[in-house]
């Protein structure tokens, strides 16, 4: 029967060209399946551990667990599991117990090369030990669960796949469990030095509980100083539901005041605090995301937010609760950081926890990736982890939770937008950055930020896209019916073109975001006849179009004369010169540059890719000569040649200036030209 199996493994290998990891999990299933149906494939020699290979160990310390430190999460979830099973079955009634205030104790005995994992909960008569230690991938978590069924889904029970107990033999070279049942059943102490080999015998403890030692192996000596031990605790178990004991520390005596001493000179001293000695609980067994939303404050959560991350000093913006228990179970918390313009803000600032467990801060998939850019908690325990719960597995509940998510965050964004927008303006340009990025990567998310996506103007105020729809619908159409919606990047680099642009009465919008010109693409796609125009993408009258014409002061001979002249002296490689009849008083050259070169140029510098790749797109830019422009009739009317030149030079790089495109030695030689002109 054992070969049998074993060529259906080795089928299974060939077929899904698996990596060591998964093939040992894939392994653990096929045991499992033949075990269901009742085939005997296990060796039952007495006195060893019922495996079908004999190097499993070394199997499970090579390719199991991604790192090493994960031992000490999966002893405590252990741990824990018994506890909380015991708790569950004292309320139900099947343990005639006293359930009182269990812990979990770590202790490290260094000149021993021991370290203890010891819990009060259920235990294991001699029986159970067979059946739960010597039987690799048996789950005893899943089989209480499937017993109690819909009784204990609420008991927080840890377990998951029957493999944790194995992580130990990572680290140590012998490991012993001495543990007593909460029945009248002797207690049982089994060893195994990471051979198939086991013995197991009575033992005198008389308290209930496991107790776990683990003999440190000379490769693994790291995990005998307290602080590794400690770092450990704080990582994976710092929210573990049943309180961890690691040593203890002295703290004020509570009931003592120190009264004041008057001396003989008639000076007064107060006496020393008095100290206790107590357990160190290193954890916090119910942390705020456990708790009903109705249950907390402002400052409960920002307390939260203050244990999650002690180093960060600055306060969130707001937080959102999440709790769900159909069609899926997710609880946890959500913080807005202050965020600003910075794209480049370090993710994987979300913890990702089953049961109170630490499992990673890596929740891409689980998490809308425009998510993750936040901090906080999500827990969850049907998030579908492989084996080791390193790795996230495909799973129709993923896209569920994630949905979830994306759809309760734009919600809480909602409510805040209505309940006080004065405070949600405020908040705006902290939080822009993740509405404008779900905004585009999160269809759902769309679609209902309508109801708090701001848009503000250049003079401070904030329309929503109905609002500024309505402003401006009458205004800025140009002649074809369209709606001309100007926005501004930098209010002072293009200030001259935002004050041209508003003495037409015209509203201007400040969007300077790294992403605005996905977004404008976005929303140009999606809603019905509108267009974003840079306000210094072209001259005004240009941008926006109406019936009305400015007429040029230059007949069509002045015009072909200027054209030639303007050639001969402006860069083409760099400048596309066009006439245009402007107002008078216009600016004689203007420097734009086209709407859509530009936009693909930034879609290109934050991912947008595009028709150019790598290679980049061309600096070319438009220069806008006004025909109308007192100074562009004298340019004509100038009968040196040098002379039109310089005036033709200068103009352009007083545009260039007013741009920031004039730098170097052409920005020195400008200043050289200038000042002999001014001579």
């Amino acid at each position: 029967m054992i070969k049998i199996a074993f060529n259906q493994f080795n089928k299974i290998l060939d077929c899904a060209s698996l990596s060591p990891f998964n093939s040992w999990y894939f392994f653990c299933l096929l045991m499992n399946h033949i075990n269901n149906h009742n085939l005997n494939i296990y060796n039952m020699t007495k006195g060893n551990i019922n495996v079908s290979v004999e190097n499993i160990f070394p199997l499970i310390k090579k390719f199991l667990y991604s790192d090493h430190e994960i031992f000490l999460r999966e002893l405590i979830s252990n741990a824990t599991d018994a506890t909380l099973k015991l708790k569950h079955l004292s309320s139900v009634g099947d343990a005639k117990v006293e359930y009182g205030n269990p812990q979990i104790e770590i202790k490290v005995d260094k000149k021993g090369k021991k370290l203890h994992i010891i819990d009060q909960g259920l235990g294991m008569t001699a029986e159970e030990v067979e059946k739960y230690i010597n039987q690799i991938a048996f789950s005893g978590a899943e089989e209480f669960l499937d017993k109690y069924k819909d009784s204990a889904k609420d008991s927080g029970i840890i377990g998951h796949f029957g493999l944790g107990f194995y992580s130990a033999f990572m680290v140590a070279e012998k490991v012993e469990i001495i543990t007593k049942s909460f029945t009248d059943a002797p207690a049982a102490h089994w060893t195994c030095d990471g051979s198939p080999e086991f013995s197991l015998e009575a033992h005198d403890k008389t308290d209930r509980g496991t107790e776990i030692i683990l003999h440190i192996a000379e490769d693994s000596t790291e995990f005998l100083e307290e602080s590794r031990i400690r770092t450990l605790l704080l990582k994976y178990n710092k929210f573990m539901p049943i309180p961890i004991k690691f040593g203890t520390k002295e703290i004020n005596d509570p009931e003592h005041e120190p009264s004041t001493i008057t001396d003989k000179d008639g000076k007064e001293t107060k006496e020393p605090q008095r100290k206790i000695t107590v357990d160190n609980i290193i954890n916090n067994p119910n942390p705020a995301w456990t708790k009903q939303p109705a249950d907390l404050k402002d400052e409960d959560y920002k307390d939260f937010y203050r244990e999650l991350y002690p180093m960060q000093f600055e306060e969130p913006l707001f937080n959102i609760h999440l709790n769900v228990d159909y069609p899926f179970n997710l609880t946890g918390i959500l913080y807005f950081p202050k965020l600003g313009q910075d794209m480049n803000i370090q993710k994987d600032k979300i913890q990702l926890y089953q049961n109170q467990v630490f499992v990673t801060d890596n929740v891409e998939g689980i998490v809308p990736e425009f998510l993750t850019m936040l901090r906080g908690v999500i827990d969850s325990p049907d998030i579908p982890l492989n084996v080791s719960r390193s790795y996230l597995q495909a799973d129709g509940a993923v896209k569920k939770i994630s949905s979830y998510i994306t759809r309760k965050v734009a919600d809480k964004l909602k409510s805040l937008f209505n309940s006080n927008r004065e405070d949600f303006e405020a908040k705006w340009n902290d939080i822009k950055i993740v509405i404008e990025y779900g905004m585009l990567s999160e269809e759902k998310f769309f679609e209902k930020s309508g109801d708090f996506a701001l848009y503000p103007t250049v003079d401070g105020t904030y329309y929503t896209y109905d609002e500024l729809f309505n402003k401006i619908k009458a205004n800025q159409t140009d002649k074809d019916g369209k709606l001309v919606i100007l926005y501004a990047s930098d209010k002072d680099a293009q200030h001259s073109y935002i004050e041209t642009a508003k003495a037409k009465g015209y509203e201007v919008l400040l969007l300077d975001s790294p992403i605005v010109s996905h977004l404008i693409q976005k929303l140009e796609s999606t809603k019905e006849n509108i267009s974003f125009a840079r306000v210094d993408g072209d001259h005004i009258n240009k941008l926006i179009q109406k019936d009305d014409t400015e007429i040029s002061k230059l007949t069509e001979e002045q015009k072909t004369a200027l054209e030639a002249l303007l050639k001969e002296v402006i860069p083409s490689e760099k400048f596309m010169v066009q006439l245009e009849a402007m107002d008078s008083d216009a600016s004689p050259f203007i420097i734009t540059q086209p709407e859509f070169m530009r936009r693909m140029k930034e879609m290109q510098q934050t991912g947008g890719g595009g028709m150019f790749g790598m290679g980049g797109f061309p600096e070319m830019y438009n220069l806008v000569v006004n025909t109308n422009s007192k100074l562009v009739g004298d340019i004509l009317e100038t009968k040196t040649k040098n002379k039109q030149e310089r005036l033709i030079n200068q103009s352009l790089d007083l545009a260039r200036l007013s741009q920031g495109l004039l730098k170097g030695e052409e920005l020195t030689n400008f200043i050289k030209r200038s000042y002999e002109m001014i001579k």
